[in-house]
């Protein structure tokens, strides 16, 4: 098993025991056999492929409805075989969260299914140029046409942009309203209207890009939820899921550790293993504190969801800021205990050292969950 369960079995059920296990099965036999993405196209040809076989595999399944925890164990073994296909995972996941949350049972027919089916590839776009934390900042504007809304405006640094079968998009019906004024949509990929403007290409390979709006006219029946609650409906979709960000970045740092681990007993140096100077050892006992706090992090927070409460911002702003931050310096005390092989194009940590610093950006940067952490614990004092 890549998930070490042994330190979060209290916190999960014989059922999440059983779906790791089937989620390792995949990851380890479909997964990890892929040859690794090398660049933005190949990226974008194997997430296609991976979504597949997510989609036959049944793990999608526990998007809708969300099991937080078993949701977390996919994507720990996920990013362990394969940063790409858990960004797939991920993706269907964001995108089709807020049709799960408030959309019209024809838009819940139409689009769950083939998202849980593998069917239909999801995307969410919410960022733009001059609106990445600060969400009230967007442009983009949605204007009521009688029975339609017309969209227009520019999207930013959005994950599958080009290849997703329909996209999650937050615009503003009243720009006058701040984030009040925010609503979504379900955009389908095909509509006049709707472009991909270009490509970005990260340094880690993933599906990335920048979407064009140019009177991009959609029914009302494809808005989300009520008008003006988009920006509620975008929150509660990141609170919810931003826990499993968490989740992934342990399985990275899982990964690197085992990297380590087997460099450390197979290299000998001086006439030693590699693992038996202290400096090492060291490094090692280091990695492994920070990855179990950062596991229990995450399931803590999985839990408190999972047992029905309604908002885990705290739990989940915790989880989230300390392993991505710990995975890190796991993944980089990992190249440096390998050494030079560790930053080859082609070796594992060089992968990992590249997949995993998106992740202490996007669903709200390290500081962004530091400044939700310390106005709780100071509405707490003063209350």
């Amino acid at each position: 098993m890549s998930i070490e369960l042994e330190s979060i079995e209290p916190l999960v059920t014989p059922e999440h025991r059983a779906l790791a296990a089937r989620a390792e099965r995949v990851a380890q036999d479909e997964i990890a056999p892929l040859p690794p993405a090398t660049n933005d196209e190949s990226a974008r040809l194997q997430a296609r492929q991976i979504l597949e076989i997510l989609g036959k595999s049944g793990l999608l399944q526990a998007a809708h409805p969300l099991d937080l925890r078993g949701a977390c164990l996919i994507r720990e073994t996920l990013a362990h075989a394969s940063p790409l296909a858990d960004e797939v995972f991920a993706l269907q996941a964001l995108g089709s969260t807020p049709i799960g949350l408030a959309g019209a049972e024809p838009l819940r027919e139409r689009w769950l299914p083939a998202v849980i089916r593998g069917q239909a590839m999801a995307a969410f776009a919410m960022t733009e140029s001059e609106a990445g934390s600060d969400v009230a900042a967007m442009t983009t504007r949605a204007r009521r046409d009688g029975e339609h809304y017309v969209l227009d405006g520019d999207k930013t640094l959005i994950s599958n942009a080009g290849i997703a079968d329909f996209y999650t998009v937050f615009a503003k019906t009243d720009p006058d309203a701040g984030h009040r004024g925010i609503s979504c949509f379900v955009v389908p990929a095909d509509t006049p209207g709707l472009s991909l403007t270009r490509a970005l290409v990260l340094s880690a390979p993933h599906p990335l890009g920048e979407l064009a709006f140019r009177d991009c006219r959609i029914p009302v029946s494809a808005r989300v939820g009520d008008e003006g609650a988009g920006f509620k409906l975008g929150m509660a979709t990141l609170d919810r899921l931003r826990t499993t960000v968490a989740a992934a970045a342990t399985g990275m740092a899982q990964r690197a550790l085992d990297e380590a681990l087997h460099h450390a007993v197979s290299r000998r140096q001086f006439g030693s293993a590699l693992g038996d100077f202290q400096m090492v050892q060291n490094r090692l006992a280091r990695m492994a504190i920070d990855l179990t706090a950062a596991r229990l992090l995450v399931y803590r927070a999985a839990l408190a969801k999972d047992a029905g409460k309604e908002r885990v911002t705290l739990e989940s702003a915790m989880a989230k800021a300390f392993a991505t931050e710990a995975a890190q310096r796991i993944i980089d005390d990992a190249v440096q205990i390998v050494g030079g092989r560790g930053v080859l194009a082609d070796h594992p940590l060089d992968r990992l050292y590249r997949a995993i610093r998106p992740l202490r950006i996007y669903e709200g940067t390290t500081d962004v969950q530091h400044i939700v952490i310390a106005r709780a614990l100071l509405s707490r004092a003063q209350s």
